[in-house]
């Protein structure tokens, strides 16, 4: 039986023998991330035919907000007209020839482009997959880095607990969310974890800003006792995306860049997810005007389009790796799609948007105005914390608001507000007791308005049913 049959339509385009065989086979054939199969299967998957700006369209015709942006990567929305065109003329040209001892026009002006928008001292692109191929290759090269500076005693890193970096093994090493990265332990290589800036459940009891970053203290700790094995400190700048949309105080990040110089390790940071004018600048490092050593991107790197990602080096650092062919100093690290015309001209499609339609200038009142909208949740009784920053929002539901005592994990209340959000016509996927709100760079004031009311719907509906 044809699924394809026929130009897609606003109304349903197809029979309802069709739809029910797609449905079928969508649960007999298809294992998907981060979710419990045995309860998925007993329902009726959500199959989506199509996207139109901030909104997506399933089988049947049914609309809905993109509260996910499709999972942190769309920037300009479904359908860009910028993008669409980009991609198409690249086609005619050709899709994928290896980056392996050759180049391309795309990846050559994407690279330069890249070096021009990152915080100064980048100089240098290694091209790849995903965000966490993107994080293996920067714990590779700095490894790899110390190797050649004769600092081979230098193999450990030091990252955050509650850090997600990806689901390859090397940074599943560096994560610290027990629920994701706990099965895989006897796989994974030790690492030094410090507690996190969560301010608002401080794990050292203190309260911002009377604490002086005291939880910056414990990373200098750690450095003043391993920095001679250390090789890098690896962070998300401003906030933990995975562990619950953690933002931080302010000065952390300054602190830690400046813990890294003083102690003489890397400092990595993964701007995955907070690149590409997520946190309200180009880049999350921008904030606290830091420079990395290494640095990290993907997700929005193509606007939602296309696997691309890229990590951007210093000079000194991309010299230690220059020698004589006899010397073995190369980056013996690779992917087959590397650098792929498709991608790379996305990507440069991407940031042409970004400066003809002033997307960060833009960005500020919806930003003031998200906050805004925000408001009526902080005194809800079962909303223990709302977090901002840039178009990121979330909101973590607690059973106990005066104790901060949270739901138990498999009540599903993160869960369950998704599921009336999407009774309302808003797509969400909740981090436990935690529910985010990440609407596409693109979404117009009246459509923020509107997918804040129904996140504050379904949040009373939830909470009042039970």
């Amino acid at each position: 039986m044809k699924y394809n049959d026929g130009p897609m339509k606003r109304k349903r385009s197809k029979s309802i023998e069709v739809i029910r065989r797609m449905e079928a086979d969508a649960r007999r054939y298809i294992w998907h991330p981060f979710t419990q199969m045995a309860e998925w299967e007993k329902g009726t998957p959500l199959i989506i035919e199509r996207g139109e700006g901030i909104h997506l369209y399933d089988i049947h015709g049914k609309r809905y907000l993109d509260g996910v942006s499709s999972i942190w990567v769309n920037l300009h929305g479904h359908r860009k007209a910028a993008m669409d065109r980009a991609i198409k003329n690249q086609i005619n040209k050709i899709a994928h020839s290896t980056l392996l001892g050759l180049t391309n026009i795309p990846a050559i002006r994407l690279a330069k482009k890249l070096v021009a928008l990152a915080p100064p001292g980048l100089t240098k692109v290694f091209f790849s997959d995903n965000g966490s191929t993107a994080m293996e290759v920067a714990l590779k090269i700095a490894f790899q880095y110390w190797h050649h500076r004769g600092r081979t005693q230098k193999t450990k890193f030091l990252s955050l607990v509650n850090a997600y970096h990806g689901d390859t093994i090397g940074s599943v090493s560096l994560g610290g969310i027990e629920l994701f990265h706990g099965t895989y332990s006897p796989l994974l290589f030790p690492t030094h974890k410090v507690g996190a800036p969560y301010c608002y459940r401080c794990f050292l009891s203190k309260t911002y800003p009377e604490c002086r970053l005291a939880c910056a203290d414990e990373v200098e700790t750690v450095l003043s006792r391993h920095h001679q094995e250390i090789a890098a400190v690896v962070i998300e700048p401003m906030i933990q995306g995975a562990a619950g949309m953690l933002t931080w105080p302010p000065g952390y990040l300054k602190r830690i860049r400046d813990l890294c110089t003083r102690y003489r390790v890397l400092m990595i940071a993964d701007e995955v997810f907070t690149g590409f004018g997520r946190t309200g600048t180009m880049f999350a490092c921008e904030h606290e005007g830091v420079t990395p050593d290494l640095m990290a991107i993907a997700k929005g790197l193509t606007g939602g389009y296309l696997p691309l990602a890229a990590t951007l080096a210093a000079g000194e650092i991309y010299d230690a790796f220059l020698g004589e062919y006899r010397e073995f100093k190369t980056f013996f690290h690779g992917h087959s799609y590397t650098g792929n015309q498709l991608g790379c001209a996305a990507a440069l499609a991407n940031i042409e948007i970004f400066e003809k339609e002033r997307v960060l200038e833009r960005l500020k009142p919806k930003i003031e105005t998200l906050a805004r909208f925000l408001k009526p949740l902080k005194d809800h009784p079962n909303v223990g914390e709302v977090r901002q920053i840039g178009l990121i929002a979330a909101v973590e539901l607690v059973k106990d608001r005066i104790k901060k005592v949270p739901f138990p994990l498999e009540e599903r209340w993160g869960y369950r507000v998704a599921g009336e959000a999407l009774k309302r016509g808003m797509i969400l996927r909740p981090l436990g007791n935690v529910v985010p709100l990440l609407p596409p760079l693109s979404v117009t004031i009246p459509q923020l308005k509107k997918m804040v009311a129904i996140l504050i719907e379904s949040i009373r509906a939830v909470t009042t049913a039970d």
